[in-house]
């Protein structure tokens, strides 16, 4: 899938020219001086938590687990290994999250280690001669997992011509914006030394250890009255006690399965001004007007009277510098009353249940069920839904990157695993607005897809074209 210069997709979809490939791992000294890392006082975040625990207990039950982020682009010329060498090492040293390792201690419990020294960081390139596409593809998820340090890797690929720069990192060690940081700053470094120029002087990263630190801060001071509890509460006991369910069909989760994502213009750019305009007249924006639409596809098809929903939040702040490497993202519960209700009402209902529940990104659920343990830990296929809008973060840094020629052919991959959760994503951007869906590869979960992209794909240009809506399924 295309949005503007980049393309975002499963592995599968990564189109490349054969090549000879270098990747940096870590040196045996580092591995060694991190490996002896004492464990931190900062604590694992929920976010970290619940990755790693979804990990474990997939992995223990035989079962995959989608982890990896992975960015690539093309650069012209022939690459200079030296400079990539001081650019991968200055970027690793430059971010905190890099400096631990996460070790399990029972129970779901997770404790970090970490190295206090950000020099002891150093990975050095490994020369691995001609490989084929298909080898390629293997060699760039062959990473550690991420209860093991250096769950991170970079590397090219040498063809004629160009070389192709690729980075995969464990989804432990960062989130979306990691894509605009790694791209941006690791280009810019290579740069700045193949140029044979000095170190660029960047600002500083900020801290993901202060994060950490903030939150287990905030959250400790959460009971079972606070009103973002509270809330959080009755959101999972309104879904039978956990997080809302997918309205179709999508296999047996226990069964092993990768990933296929599919996509689907849902308005051109046309259609996307008047969508706009239609949620402009019932007060509401975009990102609550497709609620509005996805709360409708829901009761078209199992006929619940509410929607619920969930959406994810950078939970950055200024201090944060917001090109600090890490998982800041929260979640946002989103609750659509939508039965015999109007497009613009349920808009309305969507962009104060949007609005009224930023502040909730920054209570974890999974504080919340150390709170209030009769709720359920988030069982399999729950989705979540993303809005990324090519004029904010994250998705704004990666196509300005692409604008400025700063790199060519960018693209944004999973790693073909499947996730623990169906991921949504909706795309706006100068051409129009695109759905993608990550979902588990068997033909009952395709076909369910495919149904809920072409209703989606239905109510929003009716309400493109009258400002209302009708029944899509």
């Amino acid at each position: 899938m295309r949005i503007g210069k980049i393309t975002i997709g499963s592995l599968d979809d990564w189109a490349l020219t054969p090549g000879t490939v270098t990747s940096w791992h870590p040196t045996a000294a580092a591995a060694e001086k991190v490996r002896q890392a004492p464990v931190s006082s900062v604590p694992v975040s929920y976010m970290q938590g619940q990755h790693l625990r979804n990990y474990h207990e997939r992995t223990a039950a035989g079962l995959d687990f989608s982890r990896q982020i992975i960015a690539t682009c093309e650069v012209p010329g022939r690459c200079d290994i030296a400079a990539m060498n001081h650019a991968v090492n200055a970027y690793l040293r430059r971010h905190d999250t890099f400096r631990s390792w996460f070790e399990h201690t029972g129970n779901g419990q997770f404790i970090k280690h970490t190295i206090t020294d950000p020099a002891a960081i150093e990975f050095a390139p490994i020369h691995y001669g001609d490989m084929t596409v298909e080898e390629i593809r293997a060699h760039v998820i062959a990473i550690p997992n991420p209860l093991e340090w250096g769950c991170f890797t970079f590397g090219i690929v040498q063809s004629q011509g160009h070389f192709t720069f690729f980075a995969a990192m464990d989804h432990v060690h960062g989130d979306a914006t990691l894509i605009g940081t790694t791209m941006l700053e690791a280009n810019a470094m290579y740069s700045a030394f193949s140029g044979g120029g000095q170190p660029l002087v960047l600002p500083q990263a900020g801290s993901f250890d202060d994060f950490c630190a903030r939150e287990r801060q905030y959250t400790s001071t959460l009971t079972l009255d606070s009103p973002e509890v509270r809330a959080w509460i009755d959101f999972a006991e309104n879904n039978n006690g956990g997080f809302p369910d997918f309205p179709l069909p999508l296999g047996n989760p226990w069964e092993p399965s990768g990933s296929d994502i599919a996509s689907e213009v849902l308005m051109d750019a046309e259609q996307t001004e008047r969508f706009e305009s239609a949620c402009a007249a019932a007060g509401a924006r975009f990102v609550g007007g497709l609620f509005a639409c996805i709360a409708l596809v829901e009761h078209e098809f199992t006929g619940a009277v509410t929607y619920y929903g969930l959406t994810p939040r950078d939970t950055r702040r200024t201090t944060d510098n917001f090109s600090t490497q890490g998982w800041f993202t929260g979640l946002i519960p989103i609750t659509v009353p939508v039965a015999a209700a109007s497009f613009s009402e349920a808009a309305w209902a969507a962009q104060a249940s949007f609005d009224s529940g930023l502040d909730l990104a920054k209570v974890p659920y999974y504080r919340v069920l150390e709170l209030a343990p009769w709720l359920r830990w988030p069982q399999p296929n729950f989705p979540v839904s993303n809005f990324l809008h090519g004029g904010a973060a994250p998705l704004n840094a990666v196509l300005a990157a692409a604008d400025l020629g700063l790199a060519n052919n960018i693209g944004i991959y999973s790693d073909g695993r499947y996730s623990y959760q169906l991921t949504i994503y909706i795309f706006r951007y100068g051409e129009g607005t695109v759905m993608a869906v990550m979902y588990p590869d068997n033909p009952i979960a395709e076909k369910s897809i495919a149904r809920y992209m072409e209703a989606m794909k239905s109510v929003c240009v009716r309400v493109a074209a009258s400002g209302h809506w009708g029944r899509v399924a």
